[in-house]
C-alpha cells in the first residue's frame, strides 16, 4: 500500500518542497527556510539557530503525519476525483489554520522581514530575488500590518494579507498558510500525480491513491472550492509560475486532475535541474487542456487503422504461424511515426532502431516503410537471394531481419530509419545500436549529436530484469560513449512471457531503474491514442532539446500469449478474461470520433476499404516476389566483397621512411607536459628503438599499426576497460600532466596537422563487458574504413559478453549479411595467476570457427579465399611484427571479418619477443619478415618458403607446433638441453582459419620427424580439440600416420582452467616443456 509523504526533490537547493514538510509547512516555515537560504542576510549563527528552533517544532516525535490507507475526502469526491475500491478508515480531518502556531516567529524575525520591504520599496534589487518576487505579491500590504499580523499569527490567529490589485479583492482573505500548503498541493501532483493516474486499458491495475493528493491533508474543505487563489512563485513553471492567472481552487484542482492523473503518468521530479523541470511543466501544466485539431485526429485514426488491420490481415492469412504480433499495444505505431515526423521537424536525418520480435513486422512495414509484400513472400516461404548468385548465409527467421529505408515525412523532410537485426536474446541488441549511432555521428561530424538518434524498444519484463539495460543508460553520459539522448519505449504487456509483473521486478513500475539516470519517464494508457501521441512527441522534444534519454512506458496488453499459437490463460486467467472482452484501441478511436462528429462512419468505412485493398493487393504481390541483387546491397558495402567474391591478398608492410617518421611522432610528448617519471623511461625507451635502430616491442608496434592506419586515412577506436594505460601499465597512450588535472595529451591524435578531433579514440570504458563488446560491435559495422578495438582486462572476462560473441559476431554476417572487422584483444596466457586471469577460453572461438576440418582448402596465392568464406579469425601471435601486420591487415582487404586476438601478458616485455625495424617495412625478403602477416612461423633454422622446401631436413627427429607465448619457453629448454638439431619448433600464429597449407611444408622439409603439439591449456580446452582433426588430411597428405606420429604435450584434463597455487603451476608447466622435449 502506497502511503509515502510528499517529498519532494531539492533543485538546486532552493525549490520550496525540499523537505518533508507536511501539514506543519505555514509562513513560519517560509521564514525559516528563506534564511537559511540567505546567509549572506543573516549571519550564519543565526540561521543555524532559526533551523534548530523550526525542526524541534516540527514534531514531537518523528515529524511526519501517521501512515496508513485512507479513503478519499468529501473535498476530493466534490471535484470528482477516483476513489479506490474497498472499505477504508476515514479521511484526515482539515487542520484548522488557527490552531498551527508555535513561538518561533519572534519580534526579531518581524522586524526582519519589515527592514527588507523598506529596502523592496525604495529599490527592488537591493532585496533577494526569492524575497522581491514574494514581496511583490503582497503588493501594497504596510509594514505596520505584517507587524500586526505576525502578532496576531503569534496568538493563534491567521493573518489575512490584502494582495495587489493583480491578485483582486476576491484573494483578500488568502491566508499565507493557505498558499503555502496549496503549494505543496501543487508539488504533490507533480511527484506522485503519476500513481493515480489511468494507465491499465483492461482496469485490472488496482493501486492505492496517495493520501498526499488529497486536498482535505493541506486545510482545504468543500467550502474553499469557488475561492480564488494566486500560487505564483519565484523561478518557477506550470501552474506555480508568477505570470499565472488567480484561479478558484476548484480550477486548479480539475487542472492538476487533467494534467497528471489522466491517461499520462509522469515522472520527472527526480531530475536534479531545475531548467528542466521547468521545461516539462511548461509542456505539462499548461493553462487549458491539450486538443487536437481534426487534420491531426484523422492522421491518427489512419495510421492506428493500419496498424490493427495489418495485424489482422496477417492473423487471417497466416493463422498458424508465429508472427508475435503488437495486438493490444497497436498504438504504438502512430506514436512512433508521429515521434519520427517531429524528429525530421527538429534537425533529425537519420534513426537507428532495435527492438524485440514483438511488434517487429508492423513497425517494418508501417514505420520503416519495408515493401508489404516482402513482408508477406516471408511468410510464404520466400525466395532465397542466391537467385542471382549473391551470397545467401544461413539466413535468420522473419522476426528478426532488420532493414533501412529512406521515409518521407509530413514536414516535407525526408528521413534515414534503418532497424538494426538481432536475435531473440532480449535488449542484447541495445548497445549495438548506440554504437551504430555514434559512429554515424562521428562520420557526419555531427557533434552536436541532432542528427542521428537512436530508438530503443523494449519489453516490460526485460527492461526491469535484463543487466544490460543499466549498462545501456549508464552509457548515456560517458563522453565517448554518449549520443546525445536515447529514446526508450517500452512495450510493456504487463506480463512477461508467463510471469507476471509482480515476480519480475521491486520497483512500482519495470521503468523504475531508469530513475536513477535522471532521466524522465513518461507512463501512458495504450488505448488512448492522443495520448501516445503526445507522449511520443514530447519524448522527441525533450531529447532534442537536452541530448539526454527519456523513457515511454507504454502500457497496454498482449492480446495472444507469448505467440499466436501459445495459450496465456493457463497462467493469467483473469487478465486473458478481461482482455477478450475489451475492445481493442482502434475501435474505442473510431467510435469517439464519430461520437465528436470529427469523422462519419462512412469516411471511416472508406479509410478501411483503401487499407484492406492495399494489403490485398501486396498479398498477390508477394506470390511473385523476387530477391534482386539491389534488395541485400544494403548488407554489403559499396565496393566489398562478400564471402563468394575473390579478393586478393595486400601487402601490410610500410616504407622505411614513413616508418622512422611516424616513430617520431608517437614518441613526441610536449615540453609543457609534466609527464610521471615511469611513463617518461617508457617514450624514452620507445625514441631510442627509431634513433638507434634497436628492436621494436609489442605496444610501440601496435602504436606504429595505428599510426600508419591514421596516416592512410582510417579512423581508429580502442576501447575497454583499462586500455589507455594497458591492464598491463604497456600502452600508455594517454599521458596524464602530473600538475595539472585534467590536462592530458594522446600522441596518436596529434600525428598531422590538421588531423580530426576524434580520429583516433581511446576510451577507458565503464566496468562491463556485455554492453561494451555490443557498443563496439554496432560502431564498427558503420563504417569498413575504421579499425575499432576492444580490448579485455583479462580475456576470461569477456565471458561476461558471451551473448555478443555467439549471437552477434561469430554469426551476424551469416544470419543477416552483416560484415564486421571488429578486433578484441583478450589477454591470454599462464603464468601463476590463477584460473581467472590464464585463459581467454581460446577453445570457445575454435570450436564456433565454420571452417571444415577434413576439406584442404585452395590456398593459392592468387585464387584463395579462405579468409572470406570463414566467419572470423582466431590468432595467437608471438611477435610484435606479425601484431602490427595483423591489425594492418584487418583493413588493407576487400571484406571485413572480426578478429579475436589472444593478446600476451609477459611477452609484453619478453626480451625475446621483439620485432626488427625491417620486419615492418614494406620488403619482402626470406631474411626477415616484412610485407605481411604470417600465419606460421618457421623454425629459426628455416629459410625455404616454397610450399614444397627444396631443403629439407631429415635429421630433424620431432617437429613440435605449438601457438603463442609458450613458444619462447620451449625455445629457451632446447638451447639449454643443446637440441636445436634435433627438435625443430613452428608457430601457428593463425588458429583459424588453420594454415593447412604451411603446416604441410614443414611436415614435407622434416620428412622423418614425429609431429607433436603443444600447449599451456589443459587437454580439454585450448587448441588441442581443434587442431587435430586438421593435421588429419595433412598428414594423409605428407604420408604420415596420424596414430603413430602425432602426439599430444598438454596439461592433462581439467573443470578449471588453471591452477591457484603458485608451485602446482610451476611444476605443471615444466612437466609440458619436458614432454615436448622428449625424442622417443
Amino acid at each position: 500500500k502506497r502511503t509515502s509523504t510528499i517529498s519532494g526533490t531539492a533543485q538546486n537547493g532552493t525549490d520550496l518542497g525540499c523537505a518533508r514538510l507536511w501539514q506543519h509547512y505555514h509562513f513560519k516555515a517560509l521564514l525559516q527556510v528563506r534564511a537559511a537560504m540567505l546567509s549572506q542576510v543573516r549571519s550564519v549563527a543565526r540561521a543555524s539557530r532559526t533551523l534548530s528552533r523550526f525542526s524541534s517544532a516540527l514534531s514531537p516525535s518523528s515529524g511526519t503525519l501517521p501512515v496508513g490507507t485512507w479513503a478519499l475526502s468529501p473535498l476530493s469526491r466534490a471535484y470528482k476525483a477516483s476513489s479506490p475500491a474497498g472499505a477504508s478508515p476515514p479521511p484526515p480531518p482539515p487542520t484548522p489554520l488557527a490552531k498551527m502556531s508555535d513561538s518561533f516567529i519572534d519580534g526579531t524575525s518581524a522586524a526582519y522581514l519589515e527592514e527588507l520591504e523598506r529596502q523592496f520599496e525604495k529599490d527592488p534589487s537591493a532585496v533577494p530575488r526569492s524575497w522581491a518576487s514574494y514581496l511583490n505579491a503582497l503588493g501594497s500590504t504596510s509594514p505596520d500590518a505584517l507587524s500586526e499580523g505576525f502578532v496576531n499569527y503569534q496568538k493563534g490567529q491567521a493573518p489575512a494579507l490584502a494582495y495587489p490589485s493583480a491578485a483582486g479583492a476576491a484573494l483578500s482573505h488568502q491566508t499565507i498558510q493557505e498558499s503555502m500548503r496549496l503549494m505543496l498541493l501543487v508539488r504533490a501532483y507533480q511527484v506522485n500525480g503519476h500513481l493515480k493516474s489511468k494507465l491499465d486499458p483492461i482496469g485490472l491495475d488496482n493501486r492505492e491513491i496517495p493520501i498526499e493528493l488529497d486536498p482535505a491533508l493541506y486545510g482545504f474543505t468543500e467550502a474553499d472550492l469557488d475561492r480564488e487563489f494566486f500560487i505564483g512563485t519565484w523561478r518557477m513553471k506550470g501552474f506555480l509560475s508568477e505570470d499565472r492567472p488567480v484561479r478558484k481552487l476548484r480550477d486548479i484542482l480539475q487542472r492538476l486532475e487533467e494534467s497528471y492523473c489522466g491517461s499520462i503518468g509522469y515522472e520527472y521530479m527526480h531530475v536534479p535541474h531545475r531548467d528542466r523541470c521547468n521545461w516539462m511543466r511548461e509542456r505539462i501544466e499548461t493553462a487549458e487542456k491539450r486538443t487536437y485539431s481534426k487534420k491531426r485526429k484523422t492522421r491518427i485514426l489512419d495510421r492506428l487503422a493500419w496498424s490493427t488491420m495489418f495485424e489482422n490481415f496477417l492473423s487471417t492469412k497466416y493463422t498458424a504461424a508465429k508472427r508475435f504480433g503488437l495486438e493490444g499495444g497497436e498504438s504504438l505505431i502512430p506514436g512512433m511515426k508521429a515521434m519520427i515526423d517531429k524528429a525530421a521537424e527538429l534537425g533529425v536525418e537519420s534513426v537507428v532502431i532495435g527492438m524485440p520480435h514483438r511488434g517487429r513486422l508492423n513497425v517494418l512495414g508501417n514505420v520503416v516503410r519495408k515493401p508489404l509484400s516482402h513482408i508477406f513472400s516471408e511468410f510464404q516461404g520466400g525466395v532465397r537471394p542466391n537467385k542471382d548468385g549473391g551470397y545467401t548465409g544461413s539466413g535468420d527467421v522473419k522476426y528478426h531481419l532488420g532493414t533501412s529505408y529512406d521515409r518521407p515525412t509530413h514536414s516535407g523532410k525526408p528521413i534515414h530509419l534503418s532497424l538494426v537485426a538481432n536475435p531473440s536474446h532480449l535488449e542484447a541488441v541495445n548497445t549495438v545500436v548506440l554504437g551504430k549511432v555514434r559512429a554515424k555521428q562521428f562520420y557526419l561530424g555531427d557533434d552536436n549529436r541532432e542528427k542521428v538518434m537512436p530508438i530503443i524498444l523494449h519489453g516490460d519484463g526485460s527492461f526491469a530484469g535484463q543487466g544490460i539495460v543499466m549498462e545501456t543508460l549508464d552509457m548515456s553520459g560517458l563522453p565517448d560513449y554518449s549520443v546525445g539522448g536515447t529514446i526508450h519505449i517500452v512495450v510493456n504487456n504487463q506480463v512477461a512471457f508467463t510471469t507476471d509483473s509482480k515476480t519480475t521486478r521491486s520497483t512500482e513500475y519495470c521503468t523504475g531503474v531508469a530513475k536513477g539516470m535522471d532521466i524522465p519517464v513518461f507512463h501512458v494508457n495504450g488505448d488512448d491514442a492522443e495520448a501516445v501521441t503526445h507522449v511520443f512527441e514530447l519524448a522527441m522534444e525533450w531529447r532534442q532539446a537536452w541530448k539526454c534519454d527519456v523513457v515511454i512506458d507504454l502500457v497496454c496488453y498482449r492480446k495472444h500469449g507469448h505467440n499466436e499459437i501459445d495459450e496465456p490463460s493457463f497462467t493469467q486467467p483473469v487478465m486473458y478474461d478481461a482482455i477478450r472482452r475489451h475492445k481493442d484501441a482502434h475501435t474505442q478511436y473510431k467510435a469517439n470520433l464519430i461520437a465528436e462528429g470529427t469523422m462519419s462512419g462512412e469516411e471511416i468505412d472508406n479509410l478501411h476499404k483503401t487499407i484492406d485493398d492495399t494489403l490485398k493487393a501486396a498479398f498477390e504481390e508477394a506470390k511473385d516476389v523476387s530477391a534482386q541483387k539491389r534488395d541485400w546491397l544494403t548488407s554489403y558495402w559499396a565496393g566489398f566483397k562478400s564471402p563468394d567474391q575473390l579478393s586478393k591478398v595486400r601487402s601490410t608492410g610500410i616504407p622505411r621512411d614513413t616508418l622512422m617518421s611516424l616513430g617520431d611522432r608517437i614518441t613526441h610528448v610536449p615540453e609543457d607536459i609534466k609527464m610521471h617519471r615511469g611513463v617518461k623511461k617508457v617514450y624514452d625507451t620507445r625514441r631510442k628503438m627509431f634513433q638507434n635502430g634497436e628492436p621494436i616491442d609489442w605496444a610501440t608496434a601496435e602504436a606504429l599499426a595505428f599510426g600508419s592506419l591514421l596516416l592512410e586515412g582510417n579512423h581508429v577506436r580502442l576501447s575497454g576497460q583499462d586500455v589507455e594505460r594497458g591492464t598491463f601499465g604497456h600502452r600508455h597512450q594517454v599521458i596524464h600532466d602530473q600538475k595539472t588535472y585534467g590536462k592530458d595529451y594522446i600522441p596518436l591524435a596529434n600525428l598531422y596537422k590538421g588531423q580530426p578531433p576524434g580520429m583516433f579514440t581511446i576510451s577507458n570504458s565503464s566496468l562491463c563487458e556485455f554492453g561494451e563488446l555490443g557498443y563496439e560491435l554496432g560502431y564498427s559495422m558503420e563504417n569498413p574504413n575504421s579499425l575499432v578495438c576492444w580490448e579485455a582486462q583479462f580475456g576470461d572476462f569477456a565471458n561476461g559478453a558471451q551473448v555478443i560473441i555467439d549471437q552477434f559476431i561469430s554469426s551476424g554476417e551469416a544470419k543477416w549479411l552483416r560484415q564486421s572487422g571488429l578486433v578484441l584483444l583478450l589477454p591470454h596466457g599462464y603464468d601463476g595467476q590463477g584460473p581467472e586471469h590464464s585463459s581467454a577460453r581460446l577453445e570457445r572461438y575454435l570450436q564456433m570457427s565454420d571452417e571444415d576440418p577434413n576439406t584442404v582448402p585452395d590456398l593459392n596465392r592468387e585464387t584463395r579465399m579462405q579468409i572470406q568464406s570463414c566467419n572470423w579469425q582466431v590468432v595467437n601471435i608471438t611477435t610484435p611484427a606479425n601484431y602490427f601486420h595483423c591489425l594492418r591487415r584487418q583493413l588493407h582487404r576487400e571484406f571485413r571479418k572480426p578478429l579475436i586476438v589472444m593478446s600476451p601478458k609477459n611477452l609484453l616485455r619478453h626480451p625475446d619477443a621483439k620485432s626488427a625495424i625491417e620486419e615492418f617495412d614494406d620488403i619482402e625478403s626470406n631474411d626477415h619478415q616484412g610485407s605481411r602477416f604470417r600465419r606460421l612461423i618457421m623454425d629459426e633454422s628455416a629459410t625455404d618458403r616454397n610450399l614444397d622446401p627444396a631443403d629439407k631436413e631429415p635429421g630433424i627427429r620431432k617437429v613440435v607446433f605449438c601457438s603463442g607465448k609458450i613458444y619462447y619457453e620451449l625455445a629457451a629448454e632446447r638451447a639449454k638441453l643443446g637440441l636445436q638439431k634435433d627438435i625443430a619448433i613452428c608457430r601457428v600464429e593463425q588458429l583459424s582459419p588453420f594454415p593447412f597449407d604451411l603446416c604441410a611444408r614443414e611436415l614435407r622439409r622434416y620428412p622423418n620427424a614425429k609431429v607433436q603439439w603443444c600447449q599451456e591449456e589443459p587437454m580439454n580446452m585450448g587448441a588441442w580439440t581443434y587442431v587435430l582433426p586438421r593435421f588429419f588430411p595433412i598428414m594423409k597428405a605428407c604420408g604420415k600416420s596420424i596414430e603413430h606420429e602425432f602426439s599430444y604435450a598438454g596439461r592433462p584434463t581439467s573443470a578449471a582452467t588453471a591452477t591457484g597455487f603458485g608451485e602446482v603451476h610451476a611444476a605443471e608447466q615444466s612437466s609440458v616443456i619436458e614432454q615436448a622435449m622428449k625424442l622417443d
